[in-house]
């Protein structure tokens, strides 16, 4: 088994407060009623919190069908927030898990600055799709920027 390992910066002009909660908390309501072209729904089961499984569906005629995930972690106190890939169409034969680690935290602008690593556990000499993995996290990237937009055009949301 190989591990791979990668990280990555966004800054925000929004408050660590509001962006975790939208983006991360509110997730399973609110990606699929901004994004709905990208993500028809997320199913939770549990609270959402530490050991819930969620289940990101995605629309018919694309790629993946869904991914579904283990909630490791979820801290509302300090912004972390963890979890573990752990079946769906995202996991192929050749990877045993991949772990993502979320942190927000307040920058001097009053916004703040999310950091999230990546953790990919391989089967075997198997090696990772560079632009795969390139595209993955643009997606990422991308949902976080619509959720910002929202925000951004919706003060008393999440406030």
């Amino acid at each position: 088994m190989a591990v791979t390992t990668f990280t990555e910066e966004h800054t925000s002009p929004l408050p660590p407060k509001r962006i975790f909660k939208a983006s991360i908390i509110d997730s399973h309501y609110l990606i699929p009623k901004l994004m709905p072209q990208a993500i028809s729904s997320i199913e939770v089961q549990g609270d959402g919190g530490a050991g819930s499984i969620k289940t990101i569906n995605f629309p018919e005629g694309g790629k993946f069908k869904s991914i579904k995930y283990r909630v490791d972690e979820l801290n509302e106190e300090t912004y972390t927030y963890k979890y573990t890939l752990v079946g769906g169409d995202g996991l192929v034969d050749n990877l045993e898990k991949i772990s993502y680690d979320v942190k927000f935290e307040q920058s001097t602008d009053g916004g703040s600055i999310s950091k999230v690593t990546s953790t990919y556990y391989t089967v075997g000499d198997f090696k990772l799709n560079e632009e795969e993995i390139k595209a993955g996290k643009e997606k990422v990237s991308a949902m976080f920027k619509v959720v910002e937009a929202y925000l951004l055009q919706n003060p008393e949301a999440y406030a």
